[in-house]
């Protein structure tokens, strides 16, 4: 529900918001900025999905959201892209829909599979061999997605919808490349996480006086109503409690997927006029969640648990979990 229904109307309502903050931006240059916001973090939200003291089933909810929902984004970003320059450039939009389906999705979506689907039955056999230490397979995991970027750039297609897929391929031969994925995340990755946000927070200290109140007034409506409502409609009619929804939909943290989104849309160089603004309003959102789901997490948790002591033992929050095995 929340990858589905809730993705769909956060990008929905995050476009509309954006058009009545700034009378700068186009309609799918709107749909950039809230392609790019969609997606949840799954660092800034590590403490609530490790914590004891919230559901279970809670839990994994906002952990695979988060795990899935960048990858599901990337299409609609390189489409409101290529719709958005089309635009801007004169050209038909038929000839860009075609070239998009084509490039960024077809090719990306092949690279995908003959990666994944070729290094996971490699990985698989070289471990059912012995031919390589359990510490190595971290590194065979990454090298994957390194792949499916250098194969992206020489034939146009998008690498994020690559990498994506490759990920999902992988483990047709190699079922362990989930554990060995959040091994690499929790260790490494976990360097390489702060490591972008300092370099975040320089570009923001450089920047900070170009933030007028429309761009503050869209980072809040980001965190608050663009998320939270999707939410509650996406959970509607399961059970769930009201703290539950609020819950959910409050811990939505917008942090690296949202920087590395914004930085794919740089990248493409499309010279679009309302560039400043977008670049701006993403870094207002992602400091400001920062800041508010930062300090708000450990008081949310412990009150939200004070709430569910009151709920009987067969409400939808305890229900059982399924988690996929990695051994």
């Amino acid at each position: 529900r929340l990858l589905s229904a809730g993705m769909l109307l956060t990008i929905l309502l995050g476009a509309a918001t954006a058009m009545a903050c700034f009378t700068d931006l186009s309609w799918w240059e709107a749909g950039i900025l809230a392609a790019i916001l969609a997606p949840t973090d799954a660092g800034l939200g590590q403490v609530i999905v490790n914590s004891p003291q919230v559901p279970a089933r809670i839990r994994q909810a906002l952990n695979v959201e988060a795990g899935l929902n960048d990858g599901l984004a990337v299409p609609f970003l390189m489409l409101f892209i290529a719709l958005a320059a089309a635009i801007e450039e004169g050209a038909g939009t038929r000839g860009v829909l075609a070239h998009f389906l084509v490039e960024q999705i077809g090719y990306g979506t092949a690279i995908g599979l003959a990666i994944g689907l070729g290094g996971g039955l490699l990985m698989g056999l070289a471990q059912r061999r012995q031919w390589m230490t359990p510490e190595l397979g971290q590194l065979g995991v990454v090298a994957m997605p390194l792949l499916c970027i250098l194969a992206a750039e020489e034939s146009g297609a998008s690498m994020f919808i690559a990498a994506f897929v490759s990920g999902l391929a992988a483990q047709v031969g190699f079922p362990k490349v989930g554990r060995h994925s959040v091994e690499f995340t929790e260790g490494w990755g976990q360097l390489f996480n702060f490591f972008v946000f300092f370099l975040f927070g320089l570009l923001f200290a450089r920047s900070w006086h170009d933030f007028t109140p429309a761009i503050m007034l869209y980072a809040l409506l980001s965190l608050t109503v663009v998320r939270m409502l999707p939410v509650s409609v996406a959970v509607a009619g399961i059970g769930l409690s009201r703290a539950s929804v609020l819950f959910l939909g409050w811990f939505g943290p917008r942090g690296l997927a949202s920087i590395v989104l914004g930085l794919v849309y740089l990248e493409q160089q499309p010279n679009l006029p309302g560039e400043t603004t977008i670049r701006l309003a993403v870094m207002a959102t992602v400091l400001m969640s920062i800041v508010a789901h930062g300090l708000s997490a450990k008081p949310g948790i412990e009150r939200y648990a004070r709430s569910n002591e009151a709920l009987p033992p067969d409400a939808p929050e305890h229900a059982a979990v399924v988690v996929p095995a990695t051994h």
